[in-house]
């Protein structure tokens, strides 16, 4: 009997009782000049030039934002070099000569709680925007564009579920930072005149609970709380949070402020606390280790800018190293496979999974409906794939299909009887159906 999948394989039980290590520094780091938002950037510095840690060193252009580019360690300015970003894709990275004193820039300076107490939401929205600061969770999006809202805001929600197996990153994060985060979401309270944060997360994370339900009680009418949600994937999604959360729906394709909700990843949320009270930007960053094809899975604080290569180093190195790997930054449901380690930590990889590559046989579609059953938007994946396998491909036909409804879960292909990488299709038509 076909059924609809709401649960996938836990891998991460023991992973997330690891504590977080502290990496050390490579004596080379790379700043992405572009990502996937930003397609061009302007540098402030020449080839030789010394560098501070933290200090702005160019800046990044998109369609309707700029992002600021910081350095992550002190040092030199040795050129460019090119290395896959997370997206997959080759772009020019800012080589850094490490000079292993760790300078802090001028700007990085501590406020105090009373200057923080008298900070507006156009204060704040400076800071952010000046730092730098972006989701955290993968999606990169400038957090400063999202406190731009006029809408009022009645709850403020801080997603700390964390769905996809293979990653910890926030589980380690809430249970190492607990008072930064509290601080942060009392931070938001306060310049969005709010008096409702949640800090939503899974309900089996009970020791995670109990420690946030205990210092809650340090800040009485804050207007703090937790919201234990359901185990099942993917409940991290922001419209399935909200509704599971606060029971408002918010329909597909429209801004969660217009709801009067605001809501952030927890590692976002530590980084706002970071900027305000240290006019810090994101430098450093929890990232995730695992798979089977990695000697010693573990979690570490790393710097933004560090080759992976020398995190898999730290991590033992490959586990049957004659066997062809795979490489996927982010989860493995959502995130992006890499062709090589050649890679870069950026401020949005959670995790580096290393798993042995394995060729599985597709079959024919069966036609048993899993992947309908299974879509929490609803999508056709199966109409989908066969639309795009057409030549020429029918635009029009793509477009009525609604692909870019998708939120790229991969359930379709998790739950594919047959084995279709249905997602790989699904992405495709999203472009089509972007055409004009």
């Amino acid at each position: 009997m076909i059924k609809k999948t709401k649960y996938i394989q836990d891998t991460k039980k023991l992973l997330g009782q690891l504590p977080t290590v502290e990496a050390p520094l490579p004596e080379y780091l790379y700043i992405a000049t572009d990502n996937a938002r930003c397609g061009k950037a302007d540098l402030y510095i020449k080839e030789g030039d010394h560098v501070n840690c933290c200090q702005l060193i160019g800046m990044r252009h998109a369609a309707f934002f700029d992002q600021p580019i910081h350095a992550t360690v002190s040092g030199t300015f040795e050129g460019y070099e090119r290395h896959y970003h997370r997206s997959g894709k080759l772009v020019n990275f800012i080589k850094l000569h490490n000079d292993f004193k760790d300078t802090m820039d001028p700007a990085v300076k501590e406020r105090s709680d009373e200057e923080i107490a008298k900070l507006t939401k156009d204060d704040v929205t400076t800071i952010l925007k000046n730092c730098a600061s972006v989701g955290l969770g993968g999606s990169s999006f400038p957090t400063y564009i999202k406190m731009q809202t006029n809408a009022k805001i009645d709850h403020i929600l801080i997603n700390g579920i964390e769905c996809e197996p293979y990653i910890t990153s926030d589980q380690r994060m809430m249970l190492e930072h607990p008072e930064e985060i509290l601080k942060g979401m009392m931070i938001l309270e306060q310049i969005f005149s709010c008096h409702d944060a949640r800090l939503c997360i899974k309900k089996k994370h009970a020791d995670i609970i109990a420690v946030y339900q205990e210092l809650i009680k340090h800040y009485p009418n804050s207007g703090l709380s937790v919201s234990a949600l359901g185990n099942f994937y993917p409940e991290g999604w922001e419209l399935a949070m909200i509704k599971n959360s606060t029971g408002v729906v918010v329909p597909q394709g429209q801004l969660p402020s217009k709801y009067g909700i605001f809501n952030i990843n927890v590692s976002t949320c530590y980084g706002v606390y970071q900027a305000v009270k240290y006019n810090k930007p994101v430098y450093e960053r929890n990232v995730s280790i695992s798979g089977e094809g990695i000697m010693h899975p573990c979690n570490l604080r790393v710097r933004v800018g560090t080759p992976i290569k020398s995190i898999i180093q730290l991590a033992g190195g490959y586990k049957d190293p004659d066997k062809p790997k795979v490489f996927i930054l982010g989860g493995p449901m959502m995130g992006a496979s890499l062709p090589s380690d050649d890679c870069i930590i950026t401020k949005t990889v959670t995790s580096i999974i290393v798993l042995n590559y394995a060729l599985e046989k597709v079959e024919p579609c069966i036609r048993c409906g899993s992947c309908v059953l299974s879509c929490p938007v609803g999508l056709q994946p199966v109409q989908i794939m066969n639309a795009m396998k057409v030549t020429p491909v029918d635009k029009d036909r793509v477009k009525a299909l609604n692909p870019l409804s998708c939120m790229e879960c991969g359930l379709c292909s998790y739950s594919c009887t047959s084995k279709i990488p249905l997602l790989d299709y699904v992405r495709r038509a999203k472009i089509i159906a972007k055409l004009p």
